[in-house]
């Protein structure tokens, strides 16, 4: 089933705000008890009264502070909230909400059985004085596990989510690079037979048969798929998506500068290379799009693109324009289009974890700057000592 726009910004509205109150009840609920218990411990001890109770202001005081903590407590976790709401299909905010209902429904129930009440108690024998201690107590322990449970679902779903977000990617890629190195691997076959095609050709020209002569020019043309090789690497497979990010980047009037070499003796699987230069080089492309027509008139977009080995490493470096306005400090606001925002960066990040290397991102001066080091040995290295 599908929604318009409207409703799916609704539900999303909705889910979000099922969430924060959510979290705004059950932290007030902990806190309104810690304070009502703590309250009735000072009284019973310090101010040796046998039975305490809460005067109405107290109750008031008591309430309005405990909301206050609640209230900045979710404030503070604001943008970690916003980046679980951030880029999901509505079917997933409507899974995430039915279960905060039920823990809705369950905080509304006990609320009204404390009311008619039906509290927490000591078995009876103990006094009203611990009765009231052991109800807060009962309080803030089934708010606090609701709270736990309630924070762990929701950032749970987010990274479920994250994680088949980069499985669906890593497939995608991994198809995409198979039929690019396919392509190449045709490109390579007809430049072999070269030659051949030329003494062909020749042949066609000199008996003037100009139609066949076209004919056979387009069969070369869609065969290649390819124009001159200007990304030799040493690898095909990464030769094959510069080319096509080259003319991604051409097409979309980008400057291109490329120098890489991958070195022969390398560890790094050409998957895991192609993960590395398609999701960092597609997110430079985006990035230069999104610049504006004041920013593009003061110079034009590029990126800059290189690799080479140190110290037994791997060095990729890229560099390229990005918008001023997408940089708060030093990271990304959010993009117009959320879906899969930083998925990208994600899927790098893995690579790199895995070959023990590091990565490092710096924004200064409108350029988007990223590094990566991969050991390439045998052996392994201190990256630290290395950088």
């Amino acid at each position: 089933m599908r929604i318009n726009g409207r409703a799916e910004q609704a539900v999303r509205a909705a889910s979000m705000l099922v969430t924060v109150i959510t979290l705004v009840s059950l932290a007030d609920i902990f806190t309104d008890s810690l304070f009502s218990c703590l309250l009735l411990v000072w009284k019973h001890t310090v101010g040796h009264i046998d039975v305490p109770f809460f005067t109405e202001e107290e109750s008031v005081l008591s309430a309005q502070i405990s909301f206050a903590i609640a209230v900045v407590s979710v404030y503070v976790m604001r943008k970690r909230i916003k980046t679980v709401f951030r880029g999901k299909p509505w079917r997933w905010y409507a899974v995430l909400t039915f279960p905060l209902l039920v823990v809705e429904a369950v905080i509304f129930m006990a609320n009204w059985g404390a009311s008619h009440g039906i509290l927490f108690r000591s078995g009876g024998n103990m006094g009203l004085y611990y009765d009231q201690i052991f109800s807060y107590v009962g309080w803030g322990i089934l708010s606090a596990l609701s709270m736990f449970g309630a924070g762990v679902y929701v950032f749970g779903m987010d990274r479920i989510y994250l994680e088949q977000k980069k499985a669906a990617q890593y497939q995608s890629q991994a198809a995409v690079y198979q039929m690019m190195e396919q392509q190449y691997s045709q490109a390579e076959r007809l430049r072999h037979d070269l030659k051949n095609h030329v003494l062909a050709l020749r042949g066609l020209w000199e008996e003037r048969a100009w139609d066949k002569l076209g004919d056979y020019l387009k069969r070369m043309e869609d065969s290649a798929q390819f124009g001159a090789n200007e990304e030799a690497t040493g690898n095909r497979a990464v030769d094959a998506l510069l080319f096509q990010k080259r003319k991604m980047a051409e097409d979309r009037q980008i400057v291109w500068e490329c120098d890489v070499q991958i070195p022969k003796q390398c560890c790094i699987s050409e998957f895991d290379l192609c993960v590395l230069f398609g999701n960092i080089l597609d997110n430079a492309v985006e990035a230069c799009m999104r610049l504006q027509q004041g920013e593009r008139e003061a110079g034009r977009p590029f990126i800059n693109v290189e690799a080479r080995t140190v110290k037994k490493c791997f060095l990729l470096e890229v560099r390229n324009s990005m918008c001023d306005a997408e940089k708060q400090g030093n990271r990304f606001v959010e993009k117009e289009n959320p879906q899969g925002h930083g998925i990208g960066l994600l899927n790098v990040g893995d690579v790199v974890r895995g070959y023990d290397g590091v990565m490092n991102t710096e924004i200064q001066n409108g350029v988007f700057d990223i590094s990566v080091l991969l050991p390439i040995g045998v052996s392994t290295y201190d990256m630290e000592r290395v950088v």
